[in-house]
């Protein structure tokens, strides 16, 4: 597993209770490398640990369009099987 460090003080700043920062910043994370095209719906999603569900709904909310190539159809087929 890769770690990515952060300034203590960036992490103390962050306006959330202890025990939400590493989860909402993964899902920010997800997001963002998701709407640059940088990782797969599924990658983003596992990386946000989110169903797909709840993702989709996350993009939804920030009026972030799923992005559907062969990648994700490699995916959703490997899935499926």
């Amino acid at each position: 597993m890769a770690t990515i460090e952060i300034d203590d003080d960036v992490y103390e700043a962050l306006q959330l209770p202890e025990g939400e920062r590493s989860p909402a910043m993964k899902r920010e994370l997800a997001v963002s490398l998701y709407a640059r095209d940088v990782l797969s719906f599924g990658k983003a999603r596992a990386l946000a640990d989110l169903s797909k569900r709840e993702f989709q709904e996350l993009l939804g909310e920030r009026e972030i369009p799923r992005h559907y190539g062969q990648r994700e159809l490699e995916e959703d087929i490997d899935y499926a099987e």
